[in-house]
C-alpha cells in the first residue's frame, strides 16, 4: 500500500556512497522523501516495513529545519499475492497519503497515524496507530474456503530508525506491532537500507534487506489450521509456532517530474521460513510484490 546542495566536507568519502547521498539531499531539500504509495499498505505483503517510510530518516541530516507541513497525496496500484503464501496474484488499488507536521506528527497510508516522540539529527523513535485489513476467504475461494476470515484490526506500532552517518547513509530500522482483533498477535521487523549509486536530482533509489518475526498467536492466525478449520477445509490441522516468519529484500525508487508531481515504484521479494513456510496453506514460500504510485506534493 500505500507507502524524499551538495555536501561540503573536507573529509574523503566513498565515491559511490557520497554520490547517492548527495542525490538524497537533492530530493529531501525539496521536501520530498521517497514515500512508497503501496495500495492498502498495512495489509501483509512482501514489502519490507522500511519501504513504507524510505528516506524520511535521512531528511534531517541535510535539512535541519523541516517545513511545518509536508503534504503528499496520490493513487497507487499494487501487484501482490492474493494472500501470504499464495502462488496466485491480483492487482489492488488505493490512495497514497502522507501528511507530516514539524517532524513530529504524521499520518501516512504506510506508517499509520503517529508521533516521533524521541529524535535526534540522525535518529527517531515513533509510536503510531496502524491497521491490518486482514484476510478474506473470497480473496481466493479455491485455497481459502473453510478457513474463515481474519478480520480487519487496529494496532499499535513502536518503531526506531538510526542513520550511521552522512558519509555512510545506511539506515537501520526496527519495529514491533501489536494488533487488537484480527490476528490478535505480535509481529516485528528488522531491516536496513541505503541510497544506491546511480541516483540523481531527478531520480533516487534505495535497497535493503528485511527480516520478520512473529509470536505464535499471529503465526497461527495466518498460517495455522485449527480443528474447526480442518473439518471445513482441504487442510489438515497445523500448529504454527513463534519465530522467524520471513526474510526478504526490497527496492524503492522515486522519480521527480517537477516541483509538485512525482512517481514512486517498489519491488520486493519475500521468502517464508519456519512455520510459515511449512504451513499447508502456503502454496509458495517465495513471493513478490510490485507497485507504482503517482503523487502530488502541495
Amino acid at each position: 500500500m500505500l507507502n524524499s546542495r551538495r555536501k561540503r566536507s573536507g573529509k574523503p568519502r566513498n565515491k559511490q556512497t557520497g554520490s547517492a547521498a548527495t542525490s538524497v539531499l537533492a530530493v529531501t531539500v525539496g521536501g520530498i522523501a521517497c514515500l512508497p504509495g503501496a495500495a492498502l499498505a498495512q495489509t501483509p505483503s512482501p514489502l519490507g516495513e522500511w519501504q513504507y517510510s524510505a528516506g524520511i530518516a535521512l531528511q534531517k541530516l541535510w535539512q535541519p529545519v523541516i517545513p511545518d507541513w509536508q503534504v503528499r497525496v496520490g493513487i497507487a496500484t499494487s501487484f501482490q499475492p492474493r494472500f501470504e503464501g499464495s502462488d496466485r496474484y491480483h492487482v489492488v488499488a488505493g490512495p497514497s497519503v502522507d501528511v507530516r507536521y514539524k517532524d513530529l506528527l504524521f499520518m501516512s497510508s504506510g506508517e499509520g497515524f503517529g508521533v516521533n516522540f524521541a529524535q535526534g539529527s540522525n535518529w527517531r523513535v515513533s509510536l503510531a496507530a496502524v491497521y491490518d485489513l486482514g484476510r478474506r476467504a473470497k480473496d481466493d475461494p479455491q485455497e481459502l474456503n473453510g478457513l474463515g476470515n481474519i478480520n480487519a484490526a487496529a494496532g499499535l506500532k513502536l518503531a526506531g530508525e538510526y542513520v550511521i552517518s552522512k558519509d555512510f547513509p545506511l539506515v537501520l530500522r526496527a519495529d514491533i506491532r501489536r494488533y487488537f482483533g484480527g490476528s490478535n498477535g505480535w509481529i516485528g521487523d528488522l531491516g536496513a537500507y541505503m541510497p544506491m549509486p546511480g541516483s540523481s536530482e531527478k531520480f533516487v533509489w534505495f535497497a535493503g534487506p528485511n527480516v520478520t518475526l512473529a509470536d505464535s498467536t499471529y503465526m497461527n492466525s495466518w498460517f495455522g489450521v485449527n480443528q474447526e478449520q480442518a473439518a471445513h477445509s482441504q487442510y489438515p490441522q497445523y500448529h504454527a509456532s513463534a519465530g522467524f516468519k520471513s526474510v526478504g529484500f526490497g527496492i524503492s525508487a522515486i522519480w521527480l517530474f517537477n516541483k509538485h508531481w512525482f512517481a514512486t515504484a517498489d519491488g520486493a521479494f519475500e521468502q517464508l521460513v519456519g512455520s510459515a513456510g511449512n504451513s499447508p496453506i502456503t502454496r509458495s514460500r517465495a513471493t513478490g510484490v510490485a507497485d507504482v504510485s503517482i503523487n502530488y506534493r502541495f
